[in-house]
């Protein structure tokens, strides 16, 4: 398939069955390989549905400076989108956060800005919602608190796990799923 840019190659992810890893043969369990995402990560979807929401509605100008609070993988994913879109991101994350990490946004040419570490995230969001307020050319997504980020997995991953168990399977009876922000798991 071919695509214009790299944020047309997000989701539609493949999914396997772990037959090998389940000694019960009347479950069956299936796994949804988001690390396909161009990033690597999850975090690709959610950071295009919010941008183009933002974008859509007028908030997200061409003019503007995006900012986000992060421990990694959403920035990481940001500056991709950051870069393809023209949009200048800093991101603040804790400066305990690997070097591997801040590279690679550098390599975006993301502005990165270290929060104490000791603080944890919570140290970095507050960080970045003071330079919010100090600078109106700044604009947020707010991984942590936009309704987009659930909306992302709501819309797009749980209908492609549902379109690709179609047939396969009768229900689901179990979702898990790792918990950061918390977006993949409501959504």
């Amino acid at each position: 398939m071919l695509y214009s840019d790299l944020t047309e190659a997000i989701g539609h992810t493949p999914m396997i069955e772990l037959r090998r890893l389940n000694p019960n043969p009347a479950v069956r369990i299936f796994a949804k390989l988001e690390g396909f995402n161009p990033t690597g990560s999850l975090k690709d979807r959610i950071v295009k549905y919010m941008i183009e929401r933002a974008e859509a509605s007028g908030e997200l100008t061409p003019d503007k400076i995006l900012l986000e609070p992060t421990s990694g993988n959403t920035g990481i994913s940001l500056g991709m989108f950051a870069k393809i879109k023209g949009y200048p991101l800093r991101v603040v994350m804790p400066d305990n956060v690997s070097s591997e990490r801040r590279e690679l946004l550098h390599a975006f040419g993301v502005e990165v800005f270290l929060s104490p570490g000791s603080e944890g995230t919570n140290g970095a969001i507050r960080m970045a919602q003071k330079m919010l307020k100090e600078d109106d050319r700044h604009f947020m997504l707010d991984q942590y608190g936009n309704p987009n980020n659930v909306l992302a997995h709501y819309e797009t991953t749980a209908g492609e796990i549902l379109e690709d168990l179609k047939g396969t399977v009768d229900s689901i009876d179990l979702f898990i799923a790792g918990l950061g922000t918390g977006g993949t798991l409501m959504g």
